[in-house]
């Protein structure tokens, strides 16, 4: 996975497209960035399989760090920009971090690190576009470094870090090759056949600390085509660009789609997305009534795949597919597919139960073997905790995470159901539905809804929605009552953070 053929073919040609701010960095201004960098790396000591914490909001800079890394064989870790510096030292610690980058945006975070860390901070620490005592200020620190490859190129790879959805995140780890950057089997070959070409424009909205930004943002470049990177998800500032830089491919997540949606509809359908060939998106569900009024918008191009960051393996389901099996995530695109019960067999199409992988990517949660075996079964298949069933021309349908399960009176209640039911109303903007505590049924479940217009959260409209949700889903998968929050917890990928809101309405 290389972007020097880029480089050296068509040094001025856009790599990255900075947006709102137009910056633009060439494919040949990105590969001596990332060289100065590698040998900055190495000049401080640092070696195959030492680990690089990336702490940056979206940024010029981001990639040149992450190809650095990569191609110095370093784990790069890019650490969620929202957590506290407690939060943080947890991941620079568990990582055993040689190096931290840090973003001048994020001074007053980096400066509270050190008292966090019990073995202090990593020796080498650079701050980007600003400065820090005890920090190296990029880019000055590499000015004098060469701008050609360091002499012992050799592969590294992503350490992720988890969202922490359900407690303290898990870094998912992944043994290195050893090989070349050159000898890396290409990637974005199969990716660039499928779905784009070398005179693509690529957007990005999400902020690149996640898995799926980073690595196909990445591979992306790696095919020589151009990336815009919003400095920051907007629906209006995601059509902008879309409409600017004439961009036919990009991925989104489902709360992206929502939030685009519920803009007037006189302001949304005034951008121009006539450019857009194919579009996919991930790592959370899709409500089919919001994928059904995206394609309506944007025609059939709206394409899906459900992955994990563990790799484990992934399906796959284009537009028009979906439109013959709406909900669906598609077929798996790689490695056999199996559905488990709680004793580990395996279930026929149309049971819900733990959605198991057979082969796929090796990996190990760090420094949590437990973790780690836990995700397999006796068969060495692997599972991140997802439920879901088949159909029977073996396409797959997302029911929920395994532990946002409610069991209420001993009914198995998944609340996703729910979720992508409410959040279809035009008054709502999101939705979280989970279980409390309650004496007679065990748990009972529980509504809370952030509204599009804030002068709606009432009592009225609480239960004008209950009324409104009774009559499209049965009645015991219905949260027994609905409160409001402004702001619902959700990661940039959709995902919800729902123990604070369980422990909140428990008690």
């Amino acid at each position: 996975m290389q972007i020097r053929d880029t480089a050296v073919a068509t040094p001025d040609k856009p790599a990255i497209i900075m947006h709102p701010s137009g910056t633009v960095v060439t494919f040949g201004q990105l590969e001596a960035r990332a060289n100065q960098l590698a040998h900055l790396f190495r000049s401080a000591g640092l070696v195959e399989g030492d680990a690089v914490a990336m702490l940056m909001e979206n940024s010029e800079h981001f990639h040149a760090v992450m190809w650095a890394a990569r191609r110095a064989g370093l784990y790069y870790v890019p650490i969620n920009t929202h957590l506290t510096a407690a939060e943080v030292a947890y991941i620079v610690d568990n990582s055993s971090a040689k190096a931290i980058v840090g973003s001048g945006g994020l001074r007053e975070l980096l400066a509270g690190l050190e008292a966090e860390l019990p073995n202090g901070l990593p020796a080498v620490r650079l701050i980007v576009d600003g400065d820090l005592e005890g920090w190296q200020s990029y880019p000055e620190c590499v000015a004098d470094q060469p701008v050609t490859p360091i002499d012992d190129e050799i592969e590294g790879d992503l350490l992720q870090y988890s969202s922490g959805t359900t407690g303290r995140p898990k870094g998912i780890k992944r043994a290195l090759t050893h090989q070349t950057p050159a000898e890396v089997p290409g990637l974005m070959a199969a990716l660039i056949g499928f779905w784009m070409h070398p005179e693509a424009v690529y957007l990005s909205p999400a902020p690149l600390y996640h898995t799926a930004p980073s690595v196909w943002s990445m591979q992306t470049q790696a095919g020589g085509i151009t990336t815009v990177i919003l400095d920051k998800f907007s629906p209006d500032g995601t059509l902008e660009a879309i409409q600017k830089y004439r961009v036919t491919h990009g991925q989104f997540v489902p709360v992206m789609f929502t939030r685009m949606l519920k803009m007037p509809e006189a302001v949304r359908t005034s951008y121009d997305v006539s450019s857009l060939e194919r579009v996919m998106h991930a790592a959370a569900p899709c409500p089919v009534e919001i994928k059904k009024q995206m394609i309506d918008w944007w025609g059939p191009i709206v394409d899906e795949y459900y992955a994990s960051s563990e790799a484990i393996g992934s399906t796959l389901i284009s537009a028009e597919e979906w439109l013959t099996h709406p909900g669906s995530v598609g077929r798996s695109m790689m490695t056999p597919l199996h559905i488990l019960d709680e004793d580990g067999n395996e279930l026929p199409p149309g049971e819900a139960g733990e959605i198991y992988f057979e082969g796929g990517a090796d990996f190990e949660y760090l420094n949590d073997p437990d973790k780690t075996a836990s995700s397999r079964d006796s068969h060495g298949w692997k599972t991140v905790g997802d439920i879901g069933y088949l159909d029977e021309d073996g396409y797959l349908y997302l029911t929920d995470r395994r532990h946002h399960m409610i069991i209420s009176g001993g009914v198995n209640i998944y609340p996703q159901e729910a979720e992508n039911v409410l959040v279809t109303h035009p008054k709502v903007m999101d939705a979280a539905v989970f279980g409390i505590p309650d004496e007679e049924m065990g748990q009972r479940v529980k509504g809370v809804v952030q509204t599009v217009d804030q002068a709606d959260a009432t009592d009225a409209f609480a239960e004008e929605l209950l009324a409104w949700l009774r009559d499209r889903l049965s009645h015991y998968k219905c949260p027994r009552s609905i409160s409001f929050e402004a702001q619902l917890p959700r990661t940039d990928t959709g995902k919800l953070y729902k123990q604070g809101l369980i422990e909140q309405y428990s008690r």
